[in-house]
């Protein structure tokens, strides 16, 4: 009788543990899918601060504004917001930082939007050199066909 005692004593203690395990199981999956949600918003922040740029950047020289008109409709399509359009004329370039919100993680969490800066400038034709000693300095580049 003395070793059934010393057995029930025991009795329940593989639940209680298999109910940690289980905790710290959920514990982790949660801790991987929030960080799963901040970085896909971090993906998606960087996706549309490269499109607004760009837009931006197409309009830059035909634009009052620059050319921020056109980013800001190009980031409201990507489910962003603009934070700062800043315009570099003496450049040719426009800088872009656009938000994101962080979806699917609780209220109570310190989490901010989502983040991102792009820079864009208008794309430009190269300028084949016209003389000889300038393509020659260039390593024959600017000429067609790779030239001989």
């Amino acid at each position: 009788m003395a070793g059934l005692r010393g057995r029930r004593e025991d009795t329940g203690s593989a639940t209680v543990w298999l109910l940690v395990c289980a905790l710290l199981g959920c514990l982790a999956c949660t801790a991987a899918l929030s960080v799963g949600a901040v970085a896909g918003a971090r993906h998606r922040a960087e996706s549309a601060a490269d499109l607004a740029a760009l837009a931006a950047a197409d309009r830059l020289l035909l634009d009052a504004d620059g050319g921020c008109g056109r980013a800001d409709a190009v980031a409201a399509a990507q489910e962003a917001t603009v934070v700062s359009c800043a315009v570099d004329r003496a450049a040719d370039a426009v800088e872009v930082v656009a938000q994101v919100p962080v979806a699917g993680l609780s209220p109570r969490l310190p989490v901010g939007p989502a983040r991102a800066r792009a820079r864009a400038g208008p794309i430009r034709a190269p300028v084949a050199p016209a003389d000889e000693d300038a393509r020659a300095a260039l390593g024959g580049a600017g000429q067609i066909g790779g030239g001989s």
